[in-house]
């Protein structure tokens, strides 16, 4: 399965970054770090100004679609999501399988002023250090690649360093995990990382079950303002978008054609 592979290999890199950079050092740069945007309080402002809160992604390649921006230039990208009207930024910095570096997420937070979510297969405390470390505003917990033990911890860790956390989940007893592990803003992957396959409707299942205080995040597969719009109705509030932007020829107009404001890059 691509999630177990994905995970087996971040371990081992895990391993070669702890011994060229340690903790020590990398907590010592975590605390001269400036201060962190707020990832969620941008979703929040997001979604009472315009209606809908977007979470523009940076990517040159998954394991799904292949290569879709290995030539793209990050600073101009970011830019046009600005414009756009993206209220975060997710920044993919896993190398291997999307092609992804940690100083990515600087580069991109330096061209804009939006938050950064450092978008990983986070599993260590070592990783959360260094998304701080990075600039990073927020870092991702997939529930389905932790147990629940570490799923607090991590999330625990987050929150002391003053990084919010989108815990991802994917069916009904992920989202129990991740409400029970005090999560407060909670995105669900209609893309199953197991099998790969889409489907919009792991949202609708999921929308209901959602605690009125959590910020709500709807992430993959979303192609359409009718997609943002219908599920925007089942009370999500935020949404990631990906590939539908990064294949675009101009990624400024695709973004503003989510969120209505037609702005081009």
């Amino acid at each position: 399965m691509i999630l177990d592979d994905i995970l087996a290999r971040t371990r081992l890199d895990l391993a070669a970054r702890r011994a060229n950079a340690p903790l020590a050092q990398l907590t010592a740069a975590a605390a001269s770090a400036p201060a962190p945007r707020g990832f969620a309080a941008g979703l929040r402002r997001g979604r009472d100004t315009l209606g809908i809160a977007t979470i523009s992604e940076f990517k040159r390649k998954s394991p799904s679609a292949g290569w879709m921006g290995e030539a793209a230039d990050l600073p101009r990208t970011v830019r046009a999501y600005t414009a756009g009207g993206a209220s975060a930024l997710s920044v993919l910095t896993d190398g291997p399988f999307f092609g992804g570096a940690l100083a990515d997420l600087a580069t991109a937070r330096g061209a804009c002023p939006l938050p950064a979510l450092r978008k990983d297969f986070i599993v260590d405390r070592y990783q959360i250090v260094e998304a701080r470390a990075a600039g990073a505003d927020a870092i991702l917990l997939i529930v389905a690649a932790l147990d629940h033990a570490s799923l607090m911890s991590l999330r625990r860790e987050a929150e002391s360093l003053e990084l919010d956390a989108l815990v991802e989940v994917h069916d009904g007893d992920e989202l129990d995990r991740a409400i029970a592990a005090g999560a407060d803003v909670i995105g669900v992957n209609n893309r199953n990382l197991r099998t790969l396959e889409v489907d919009l409707e792991a949202s609708d299942r999921l929308a209901a079950r959602m605690p009125a205080h959590v910020v709500a995040v709807a992430e993959s597969g979303l192609r359409s303002r009718e997609d943002i719009d219908r599920l925007a109705a089942r009370g999500y509030h935020a949404f990631l978008v990906g590939e539908q932007l990064m294949t675009a020829a101009d990624p400024g107009a695709a973004l503003g054609a989510l969120t209505g404001r037609g702005v081009s890059s």
